[in-house]
């Protein structure tokens, strides 16, 4: 699969953005900086971000494309919501170091604001007859439970901890 340029130039921001973040601190990393990591011009950076958040957010965005072309399967019982559990946490795992990151620079409400975001729209699309409170309470949930993962280093088995979080919301 080729990539466009867009995607390469994007690429490139992200990963300057979290290589910067590893050396300095966020507050004091200037779009320049971003852009000489990166290779890119100012003008591409401004093409496809308005700010550095912005960066972050589609970091977010990307892996979640990428989460859902992966998926097997649509839950359909408490066994499938496990397994998906799993899926989200183990991809949480394999992106420890930049949760990290994010979390060191105390930029977490960046991750807590996508995810309401996301399970606003998904709950709104496949779920319209729930209570418009639900989804920020899975939301919160999950955000809660993976800082508080991402703390502990993601020790916890992914297994152990995805059956809490289905257990504390599937009722049978």
């Amino acid at each position: 699969m080729a990539f466009s340029q867009e995607e390469y130039s994007k690429y490139y921001v992200v990963q300057a953005l979290f290589k910067l973040m590893s050396e300095y601190d966020y507050e004091k990393i200037s779009v320049t900086d971003i852009t000489a990591k990166a290779g890119v011009g100012r003008a591409t950076f401004y093409r496809y971000f308005k700010r550095k958040e912005d960066v972050i957010i589609y970091y977010f965005e990307h892996y979640k494309k990428e989460f859902l072309y992966n998926q097997k399967f649509y839950p359909r019982c408490k066994a499938d919501y496990v397994e998906t559990v799993m899926q989200v946490l183990a991809t949480f795992k394999d992106h420890m170091q930049t949760f990290k990151l994010i979390r060191k620079a105390r930029l977490e409400y960046i991750y807590l604001d996508y995810l309401n975001k996301r399970f606003d729209e998904t709950f709104k699309k496949d779920y319209p007859e729930k209570s418009d409170y639900l989804p920020y309470l899975y939301a919160g949930m999950l955000f809660n439970v993976s800082m508080n993962w991402l703390d502990k280093s993601c020790a916890a088995p992914v297994s152990e901890l995805a059956e809490t979080i289905v257990n504390s919301i599937y009722f049978e």
